[in-house]
This record gives structure tokens, C-alpha cells and sequence, in this order.
């Protein structure tokens, strides 16, 4: 057994891997619904009414990166993040081990929500971007569990 090194894992915006990434995080949410209901007649526990039930009723997967500006970047860097923001259409984002690139452990349809630039005095210009889900986004564990190379 070997744990899973962060830099293995990456994330691609269309085609490009997001340029001189320095973090990224997948966060997976549900939102839920309560439902108290009086226990039946035949119940005699003078405390089953008071618990609650929870039922999911939608569910959402954000993608937050951050990276460092570079010129002539090659990769998904600020100014195709801008241009896509720009665009204000959904992209096709991709997670996935470096070594198994062809097996992604997320992928779906995306839109930006938010981009932020980052240009501190005497110190690398960042930037980071996030991305919330639109539609259903297929996962697969599995294909994250990577073998140390």
C-alpha cells in the first residue's frame, strides 16, 4: 500500500490540463430535505417522533483550482480561462491520475463561476478559478486508485 500523491492528480478544462496548477479540489455536496412524520399509532416509544428522516434531493460537484500565471503558457492558463469565462458556456471537465488519463475518476459539464487573478508586488501573479457542475457528472471512483510508479 502506497498513498496517493497529490501531484498525480489533475485536472483537465476541454482538451488542456490546467497550467502550472499548484492545488485543486473536488468537492461533492447534497442537498437534503427533512421530513418529521408522527410514528405510527402502534408505536408506544414516547421518542420515535422526535427523529427526523433525510432524503437527498439534488446533488452538485464544484472544481476549485489555483495556479500560477506563466507567459506563453501552453496549458489552460488565465487567458483561456478568461476567454471560456468570456464565453459564459459550459466546459467538459476531466480528473483523472496521471497514469491512468484515459480512466478519469470525474468527468461532466461545467460552467465558471468564478475567476480570480492575483498579482501581488514582487511576488508570482496566480490565479484560481471555480467551476460548478451543470447536469449529471459520472464518476468512477475506482479509476483514481493508482499504483506508486
Amino acid at each position: 500500500m502506497s498513498y496517493i500523491n497529490g501531484s498525480d492528480l489533475l485536472v483537465k478544462v476541454g482538451e488542456k490540463s490546467i497550467g502550472h496548477c499548484t492545488s485543486h479540489t473536488v468537492s461533492y455536496s447534497a442537498e437534503t430535505k427533512d421530513r418529521a412524520v408522527k410514528p405510527a399509532a402502534s408505536v408506544t416509544s414516547t421518542t420515535a417522533g422526535l427523529w427526523k428522516d433525510k432524503a437527498v434531493t439534488s446533488l452538485s460537484v464544484s472544481v476549485q483550482a489555483e495556479g500560477l500565471r506563466v507567459y506563453g503558457e501552453t496549458e489552460m492558463g488565465m487567458a483561456d480561462l478568461l476567454a471560456a469565462y468570456k464565453a459564459g458556456a459550459p466546459v467538459t471537465i476531466t480528473a483523472f491520475a496521471r497514469s491512468k488519463s484515459a480512466t478519469p475518476y470525474m468527468t461532466g459539464s461545467f460552467v465558471i463561476s468564478s475567476l480570480e487573478e492575483s498579482s501581488p508586488a514582487g511576488d508570482d501573479a496566480t490565479f484560481s478559478v471555480t467551476f460548478d457542475n451543470t447536469g449529471e457528472v459520472t464518476l468512477t471512483p475506482s479509476a483514481v486508485d493508482v499504483a506508486a510508479e
